[in-house]
């Protein structure tokens, strides 16, 4: 018996300037690391076949199961604010789409599966390196209940790919509800296709929005739902600490997914300013910018649908962006709502905004980590005793003292029992995040000592972020001086 993919493909059926049909360049040797067993289930797929010498052929790209359609797809972008007219899967090809076991549609991909006709000069091929930092990262967002593409596997190809050194190669097999992109109708509207346009907004509201088909203004409520789940996602990407690192266009998802995990790393110590990414030289796409950058994209997005809002200009003009002027509305309750959250606070008031912000404004003085201050404030939340521990997060342990009698006023002023405080915080506030320190060390390992045990350890602890695991303590703890990773870098 054959690996089966149950594939159902629509994206296929779109006009041939959608995509280009390539099929993945076949590799030396393939060699399965990880396979997502329980993804794989949820996929209606057998994972006792994909860990056979077959399913490591398929997911490496040396075989095309049957009924998949590979193709790669085409789009453009704005990198770091410059337009680029055509981008499209360098690096990438889309096997074909199947159902899951919600009904949900969903993309299986494979990246770093050879040269197409968008690579650009490119050789098509993806390290080991990216492909674990993706894996990890991608699969303990999932576990963090943040919107997200996800990973079905990871495998070697047997094969070196040249970057700055040779290193082994990999191919990622990554799972998305689609990977359709604000660079995607950026690509039609550079073009003036504006049938292109609205054959791909028609597409995303068949499969993502299937509620606005009947809307009187169907594409008006598109960029409604897109702004929606984007800003919401954003303020997710914030309450865990999360940088993104490249927030081009096209890497900015139409679903409301993370998408694109490149030089992506989580802050330790609070500092809005953060960047890690090696190629963001100006931090545009810092922690704090996140929220800003979201919003241009989101105009651009716009941009590209006017011509289905009116003939008229001006009045389409206008009606964007009166849907662009609730991003920062949608943004703010979601962030707001998830600081209080994290605050243990049930019920909203207006100066709990200040509370939040004051807690922030020492952290980034006081150089206190992110994740554990609120996990450990969680604690501190049934017992006072606890606050000695989030006291040594910061350098002046008084700036903590101040704020912390504050916080104590406001939750004596609620119902809740402290037990009941504690648990709706920890709920909330993990343990347990992927330190860019230890995705180093993995990667460090499985490239230069073939050894992929810490991998797996790391991808058991990330994937119960909210449980304490006391055998597993230290991978709470953030880095010692001499560990800290102050770059992330590109994939490609």
């Amino acid at each position: 018996m054959t690996v089966h993919f149950p594939f159902q493909n629509t994206y296929t059926a779109l006009p041939a300037n959608f995509f280009a049909r390539v099929v993945p360049t076949p590799v030396a040797s393939p060699k399965l690391i990880k396979l997502n067993r329980p993804l794989a289930v949820h996929l209606g797929l057998d994972p006792d076949r994909l860990e056979s010498p077959e399913g490591a052929e398929i997911l490496a790209g040396k075989r095309v199961p049957d009924g998949a359609d590979p193709i790669a797809m085409a789009y453009a972008g704005h990198q770091f604010g410059h337009f680029v007219p055509q981008l499209g899967d360098g690096r990438a090809i889309l096997l074909g789409e199947v159902i899951d076991a919600d009904g949900i549609r969903r993309d299986i991909q494979l990246k770093g599966s050879g040269p197409t006709p968008f690579s650009r000069r490119g050789d098509g091929r993806a390290a080991l390196g990216p492909v674990l930092r993706e894996y990890v990262v991608s699969e303990a967002m999932a576990a963090l209940g943040i919107p997200t593409t996800r990973s079905l596997a990871a495998v070697m190809t047997g094969e070196s790919v040249l970057r700055e050194t040779l290193l082994p190669g990999a191919v990622l097999t990554r799972v998305a509800s689609s990977h359709i992109r604000v660079g995607t109708f950026q690509y039609f509207a550079a073009r003036g296709d504006t049938d292109g346009v609205r054959r791909l907004a028609d597409h995303v509201i068949a499969r993502h929005y299937p509620q606005l088909a009947n809307a009187d203004r169907p594409y008006h409520a598109l960029l409604s739902a897109v702004i929606t789940r984007q800003a919401e996602l954003v303020a997710r990407w914030l309450l865990v600490g999360f940088i993104h690192g490249v927030m081009n266009t096209d890497n900015t998802s139409i679903s409301g997914e993370t998408i694109d995990y490149g030089p992506c790393a989580f802050m330790d110590h609070y500092d809005p300013a953060t960047v890690f990414s090696s190629i963001d030289e100006q931090g545009r796409y810092a922690y704090g910018n996140q929220p800003r950058i979201a919003l241009w994209n989101l105009t651009r997005l716009a941009e590209c649908l006017l011509p289905l809002f009116s003939e008229a200009q001006e009045k389409a003009i206008e009606e964007a962006q009166t849907a662009l002027g609730d991003f920062i509305e949608t943004f703010d309750t979601a962030y707001q709502a998830g600081l209080r959250s994290k605050l243990g606070l049930f019920t909203a008031r207006e100066e709990d905004r200040t509370l939040a912000q004051d807690l922030l404004d020492a952290m980034a003085k006081n150089q206190a980590d992110f994740t554990l201050t609120f996990r450990r404030l969680s604690d501190a939340a049934s017992d006072p005793a606890g606050d000695d521990l989030v006291r040594q997060l910061f350098a002046d342990p008084t700036a903590y003292d101040e704020w912390a009698a504050r916080w104590r006023q406001r939750t004596s002023e609620e119902l809740q029992q402290p037990a009941a405080r504690q648990t709706a915080m920890r709920a909330v506030n993990p343990a347990f995040i992927p330190r860019n320190h230890r995705v180093e060390a993995v990667i460090d390992a499985a490239v230069n000592r073939d050894d992929f045990a810490p991998f797996e350890e790391l991808l058991a602890v990330l994937s119960r972020p909210y449980q304490d695991q006391a055998a597993f303590a230290a991978y709470a703890e953030p880095p010692e001086p001499h560990q800290r990773v102050l770059q992330t870098f590109c994939g490609t």
